[in-house]
């Protein structure tokens, strides 16, 4: 099954990345994230679509849109995380496999942080890895896709 494509969806802010906050989310931008993954991607023989919105309508589309174009579909909702029935909603209607991804800690912030409804989608979540836990998703979504038996 070489070549399948993996959405990648970047909530509100994420375009932001290397001057918001970088004492919380790092240094490094979304361009230079999305390149690290075009990387990964080529090594496990999987199609990168990478995308970034401030707008939870627009991520819900592109998420409803997935299911006929995706194997699978990892997201950082940033924010709305928190507060978007609507994505959890969208991520369980994909029938997909979702591995969601947080630069920073998300329990050792704000307590309204603490709790994400994209989790209650996901098949794992990654958090407080910076950029690395985009390419620990990809892995990890590699193998849900193949199976544990075999090796990234």
């Amino acid at each position: 099954m070489a070549g399948e494509t993996i959405l990648v969806l970047n909530g509100p802010n994420l375009n932001l990345l290397g001057v918001r906050e970088p004492s919380i989310y790092g240094n490094d931008t979304l361009a230079e994230i999305e390149e690290s993954c075009l990387e990964r991607c080529a090594e496990l023989e999987l199609k990168l679509d990478f995308r970034q919105s401030n707008h939870e309508g627009e991520l819900v589309t592109w998420i409803q849109d997935a299911r006929g174009t995706a194997a699978g579909i990892i997201i950082n909702a940033a924010a709305l995380s928190h507060t978007s029935i609507a994505i959890l909603d969208a991520l369980k209607s994909a029938e997909l496999p979702v591995i969601e991804v947080h630069l920073s800690n998300i329990f050792k912030r704000e307590p309204f942080r603490h709790s994400s409804y994209v989790s209650m989608a996901a098949d794992g979540v990654i958090c407080g890895l910076g950029p690395q836990g985009y390419l620990l998703a990809l892995d990890a979504l590699w193998r849900l896709l193949h199976g544990d038996d075999e090796e990234p």
